[in-house]
Order: C-alpha cells, then structure tokens, then sequence
C-alpha cells in the first residue's frame, strides 16, 4: 500500500509514479520563507528522504518563483527581536543536511528567481534545470547578514573557491544563463520547454538502477556533508551576530524603503 503523504501549510506533496514533487507553496509571496515553511520543510525533507514509494524527488516552487528567499515582513519581525532567528537557525541547518541526506536523486525544477536561502535550496539539489531569464544568487550580505544558512557549504562546491566568493561578498544576482556557464546550475532552458527537459531526465533516471544511483549518490556527497559538518556551525553562529546589528537593521530598513542602504559596519 502507498504511504500516504503528509499534509502542510507551505509545501505541497504530490505522487507522479515514483516521482515525488516536492512544491514550495506559498505563490502570492514568492515562496517567500516565512517561519511556518522554515518549520515544515526539514519535517518535508525527512520525508522525502524515507518516503519508500518513491525513486527520485522533484522540488520546484508555485507560480512565479522559485523562492525569494527570507520574507521580509518576517526578516523585519527578526530583526526587532534577534533572539527568534537562533530558532530558525536551527531550522536552517535541518534544512541543509536533511538535502543532503536525501540518498535518491534530488532535482529541481527552478521556474523562478532563487534569492538567500531559496538559492541555497535550490543548489543543494544534485541536478538544477533553471528557466532562461530567471536570477540566483545570494544576496545576504546587502541586507547586512552573513550568507550563513548554505550559501558558505554549496556555492564553492558548484563554481571553485574563487568564484564563490567573488559572488558572496558582493550579493551578486546571475541571470540563468550565466549560471548555467559557470556551472553553478546544470541548465539553463527555454521556459517553454522546461517542464519537457527535467521530465525527461527524471524518467531517465526512474528507468535506472535505483540502487546504483543511490549509492553513487552517497558517494559524491561524502566530501560535500564534510564540508557542511565543519562549516554549518560557525556560519549559522556568524548569521546570528550579523542578525543583532545595526547594518542588518539598516538592510532592513532599506529594502522596505526601496533605497541604497547606508551601512557604519555597525
């Protein structure tokens, strides 16, 4: 009998054949991650990973986004009362390992900008097919924050050390296409044809040896959880510092205001 799958506020579960779609659902905010989805998704991950009735795991966004990142409403909410983010720090480093605990293949389907945490979702997952036209990047540190919560483990695993902190430092957002020539995502494809590419290597990989991929896919994980293991817990202690700044407040304050934000190193 298949397992029946659990419900949630903010992610929807759905059961293509073996295929499990995994959908950040939160359309009229972006996917924005507000504290309700940075509580569901580690418990949606977890699932995912044990799921017996399904070989391969889809993760995509509704709408128009993939995800934009931290919602700023709840940014803001944070930044008044610094003590709540060390919960969602938490959640953060749930969120990275139980993506890289997930021993069946991972792909994601990216129909939308990918910003912050979104971006760092979305390169967790071991094969990326990004829309042309859309944006990833991490901006944290334009809003005063460390790119602490993923961006530190993946983006130099995907692109090398050098290109990874060239767009860290800066909060740079690439178009997919640019990506997509560095590396950092696997494809870039014409919004039209995007659904047709990542169902096609999907089904590629459903008709494979489910055992083979899933330990080759272990295998070339084990220096990236390394990596996660040694970096995960000061970047989510320098997140918290940067959280209780007056830069961070500046950020804030900024972005809702729609201006360049005026930083003292603060």
């Amino acid at each position: 009998m298949t397992q029946m799958l659990p419900a949630y506020e903010t992610i929807l579960l759905e059961r293509r054949g073996r295929l499990l779609v995994v959908t950040l659902n939160r359309p009229d905010a972006m996917n924005a991650v507000n504290r309700v989805l940075h509580d569901e998704l580690p418990d949606a991950l977890t699932f995912a990973g044990t799921d017996p009735d399904s070989d391969v795991v889809l993760l995509t966004g509704a709408g128009q986004a993939f995800s934009a990142g931290g919602d700023i409403g709840h940014m803001a909410h944070n930044a008044a009362n610094p003590h709540l983010f060390d919960h969602e720090a938490r959640q953060a480093k749930r969120i990275v390992f139980g993506m890289l605990d997930i021993e069946k293949p991972v792909v994601c389907r990216m129909n939308g900008h990918a910003v912050g945490l979104g971006a760092s979702i979305a390169l967790l997952c071991d094969v990326v097919f990004a829309a042309e036209g859309v944006k990833i990047g991490d901006p944290h540190v334009g809003i005063g924050l460390v790119a602490g919560d993923g961006g530190a483990v993946v983006w130099a695993q995907r692109i090398g050390l050098a290109k990874a902190k060239e767009y860290l430092l800066t909060g740079e957002m690439l178009s997919a296409r640019k990506a997509a020539e560095i590396g950092l995502v696997n494809h870039c494809v014409a919004p039209e044809a995007l659904d047709a590419a990542v169902d096609a290597f999907c089904t590629k990989l459903l008709l494979g040896a489910p055992n083979a991929i899933r330990w080759t896919k272990i295998l070339t994980n084990i220096e990236l959880k390394r990596i996660a293991g040694a970096v995960m817990e000061a970047g989510i202690a320098y997140e918290s510092l940067s959280v209780r700044s007056a830069d961070h407040r500046e950020g804030i304050a900024a972005l809702k205001e729609k201006r360049a934000p005026r930083f003292t190193g603060r």
